[in-house]
């Protein structure tokens, strides 16, 4: 039975990782379940006992990648410093590297950045609410735009190679946090 299980888990995997190649060279409406599978070297059905439809397999790799929330940091460790974990957002980036800078770049899907900023939400909301003098609806928007500006500094990060040091990028996302855009021209 055991034997049984890993033929099924490498056959997905080869699905998987065919797509995964495709995917990186062009955009999913471009890639047919034929590639797929004669990448793969499987046949047309063994695709379908997997997945539904191509972007059935793009979405099971972006929910394999997602944090939930008992893969996170408690909050009790956020709530130390009371300030955002930006080295835990660049771990988890590092991490899925491979997934994470196609799919939040120019070709990427466009919801991923969603999904991402949706799954770490609760948590920075549950630790950073009793620092926060605003109401729900403001503080939902403070969220917003402090995960997308993490994601894209990160994702620009990455297309430029790492060429700042992670402790570098952590110190100036850091710095425009706690100081604004504004202490940063004025040095």
């Amino acid at each position: 039975m055991k034997n049984n299980k890993n033929v099924v888990s490498k056959t997905k995997q080869d699905l998987i990782d065919a797509f995964w190649s495709l995917y990186c060279e062009k955009r999913i409406e471009k890639i047919t379940i034929k590639e797929i599978t004669v990448k793969a070297g499987y046949n047309r059905s063994t695709f379908y006992e997997y997945f539904t439809d191509i972007y059935d397999v793009l979405e099971q790799i972006e929910n394999s990648i997602i944090p939930s929330l008992d893969e996170l940091p408690p909050i009790s460790i956020l709530n130390k410093n009371n300030e955002i974990p930006i080295n835990m957002f660049l771990k988890l980036y590092e991490q899925n590297e491979k997934y994470y800078s196609v799919l939040l770049g120019d070709n990427g899907d466009p919801a991923f950045a969603s999904k991402l900023k949706d799954s770490v939400k609760p948590l920075l909301k549950e630790a950073l609410a009793t620092e926060v003098k605003l109401n729900d609806l403001e503080f939902d928007f403070v969220l917003e735009y402090i995960l997308s500006s993490m994601i894209s500094i990160m994702s620009y990060w990455f297309k430029n190679d790492k060429i700042l040091s992670s402790d570098k990028l952590i110190f100036i996302m850091k710095n425009i946090m706690e100081n604004g855009i504004h202490s940063i021209f004025n040095k």
